[in-house]
């Protein structure tokens, strides 16, 4: 099988997917960002691809979600959570009086803000396509700059940590998810992510889809607002719910969702990861 991640090697969707799933690394192929990796599942590219799709702290990786939302018709399969550890990687014997740029991923840089402001104060910040791609250009550059990224690329890059775990906050995790095109049968111990399209913004739109899950007693552990790309102030409803598409309650509650609101797209219906154990 060939799975597609966000690359280069030594990402943490690497880890997350080296971790939980038994794949020869052979099969593994390297996509330099989460919609290409999306892309190249719906093309027939590759049979699988991991993204990340929310972190503990900075919440939401919109591009993943615009993606399943609007580009593809992928199904989320199963869903990973990781604890993310970032290291300020450079060369060997760098000081950190002397670094000249930081470079990573968004996500990254956001999740240790308070760090950079503290220790690297008025040190550009560079945005890299990943946190991997981020420890390789430092690498080839061999110069003044350091990333963040895991300990993992620092080995791969013969790089060195001039300081480990960066982040602003301890408990700092991120849910990935394995995506294709089959929707895996129900484990007892699943989650169900919806889209909800309104027909249009009124007064109420919102509880009127709350309730269609009231009064199925189904437990919802996501929302979110997200621009629906046709307008401004026209939005969309991302929601994650306990159960598998196929139970009872689940079933009801999306038959009758859909009556009342434009569209209700299922991205996926799937495996809940073990937080307890990530």
């Amino acid at each position: 099988m060939r799975i597609g991640f966000l690359g280069p090697r030594g990402t943490f969707t690497e880890e997350a997917l080296l971790a939980s799933v038994s794949v020869d690394e052979q099969g593994l192929v390297p996509y330099p960002t989460e919609a290409d990796v999306l892309h190249a599942v719906e093309r027939g590219e590759v049979e699988k691809g991991i993204v990340p799709i929310e972190n503990s702290i900075e919440g939401s990786v919109n591009a993943t979600l615009d993606v399943l939302a609007f580009e593809t018709d992928l199904s989320v399969e199963k869903e990973i959570v990781i604890p993310i550890v970032h290291n300020l990687i450079g060369r060997r014997g760098l000081a950190l009086a002397d670094v000249a740029r930081v470079v990573s991923h968004p996500q990254a840089t956001a999740q240790c803000r308070l760090y950079l402001a503290k220790k690297l104060a008025g040190v550009p910040v560079i945005a890299a396509s990943s946190t991997a791609e981020a420890v390789k250009q430092v690498a080839e550059e061999n110069g003044s700059s350091v990333a963040i990224g895991p300990g993992l690329a620092a080995e791969l890059y013969d790089l060195s940590i001039i300081d480990p775990d960066i982040a602003d906050f301890e408990e700092n995790k991120t849910r990935f998810v394995i995506v294709g095109k089959e929707t895996p049968p129900a484990s007892g111990k699943d989650k169900t992510s919806i889209v909800c399209f309104i027909k249009e913004d009124h007064p109420g739109a919102l509880l009127q889809i709350l309730n269609e899950f009231a009064y199925e007693n189904i437990n919802l552990t996501k929302i979110q607002s997200r621009p629906t790309r046709k307008a401004l102030g026209d939005y969309c409803f991302f929601i994650d719910i306990e159960g598998h598409i196929t139970d009872r309650s689940v079933e009801t509650a999306l038959k009758f969702l859909r009556y009342r609101i434009r569209e209700v797209k299922v991205l996926g219906s799937y495996p809940r990861a073990n937080h307890a154990d990530a």
